[in-house]
């Protein structure tokens, strides 16, 4: 296998990916290829390169796992900043991207996204119909997440009146506020008295060195939030989402609410062809790392590809 650091551009920056090609690459061949998008907070250098762009290049796929823009190694200015359109459009870009090289096959381009990616993929793929194949593992809906809070029926206003504050501010000359994902450390996470499976398993997988990087510092920019809390990745989804749809869930839910996403975007999609995989035994963060689970994810993926693209 063959991995290359490439660059493509979204608008007037540009996005830094890593370009995985099969053993035995042949320029002269044609090959599918399949973009892997990270999660939420997270880096190509994670679960979506290092674990699901790994694997399916070893079956032969070209693979391309990018930092979305405004984080990571990728461009754009302010830094930190989680906006939907732009993780959207990423997606667009790195499909321009795709088709200018010649050895991959413009008909056989498809799309796995983990968490806050597999959300993003999926809205990707309805207005993007080059992307032949979708598939989601713990796929997350942002906006949902956003407009939850703290689960209170005005959370998602309560929001939004603190965004809109701090913008103000922002704008008269405070200096931005950078806050955090998640808690920094298992301390952090057990002194504000957090035990939900999701907070936890995610403190480990980042905060750790199990899957700690630095091109994923917990740092997100809180006025630029938004947009994200009107954002619903699967609006639309019973008109525009016609592809072929793998859906890929743990059946051990938690505060991020994936297991139900997952059913969401199932009934939603307007695929005729669409299947759900349920990972029994498996929470949110297994199917990031745990060779027990993303071996299960990464089979039914790679039948799926094979069948579809």
């Amino acid at each position: 296998m063959q991995k290359e650091s490439v660059r493509f551009e979204n608008r007037a920056w540009e996005v830094a990916a890593d370009l995985r090609l099969p053993d035995g690459f042949d320029p002269a061949k044609k090959y599918p290829a399949v973009i892997c998008a990270h999660p939420i907070s997270s880096c190509k250098e994670q679960t979506s390169g290092n674990i699901y762009a790994e694997r399916l290049t070893e079956l032969g796929y070209v693979t391309l796992a990018f930092d979305a823009s405004h984080q990571g190694e990728s461009g754009g200015e302010p830094r930190h900043l989680e906006d939907p359109a732009t993780r959207v459009e990423d997606f667009r870009c790195a499909v321009d991207h795709l088709v200018t090289l010649d050895y991959v096959d413009e008909d056989r381009i498809g799309v796995v996204g983990i968490c806050g990616g597999g959300g993003y993929a999926a809205n990707a793929a309805m207005t993007d119909h080059r992307i032949k194949a979708l598939g989601t593992v713990v796929a997350a809906n942002y906006g949902r997440i956003m407009r939850e809070g703290d689960l209170s029926p005005r959370a998602a206003v309560a929001t939004l009146e603190a965004i809109s504050k701090q913008r103000t501010a922002e704008a008269r000359g405070t200096e931005p506020l950078i806050t955090t994902y998640i808690p920094n450390s298992e301390e952090e996470r057990e002194k504000a008295g957090v035990s939900d499976v999701d907070i936890v398993d995610a403190v480990e997988y980042y905060r750790t060195p199990r899957g700690q990087n630095p091109n994923s510092p917990n740092k997100l920019r809180f006025s630029g939030l938004a947009a994200a809390v009107g954002f619903d990745a699967f609006h639309l989804a019973d008109v525009l989402l016609t592809q072929p749809l793998q859906v890929i869930v743990g059946d051990v839910p938690g505060a991020f609410g994936s297991y139900r996403d997952g059913w969401e975007l199932f009934d939603r999609a307007r695929s005729n062809r669409k299947d759900i995989f349920v990972v029994q035994g498996a929470s949110h963060y297994d199917l990031y790392d745990q060779p027990k689970y993303t071996a299960q994810a990464l089979d039914k993926l790679g039948t799926f590809f094979a069948e579809n693209l």
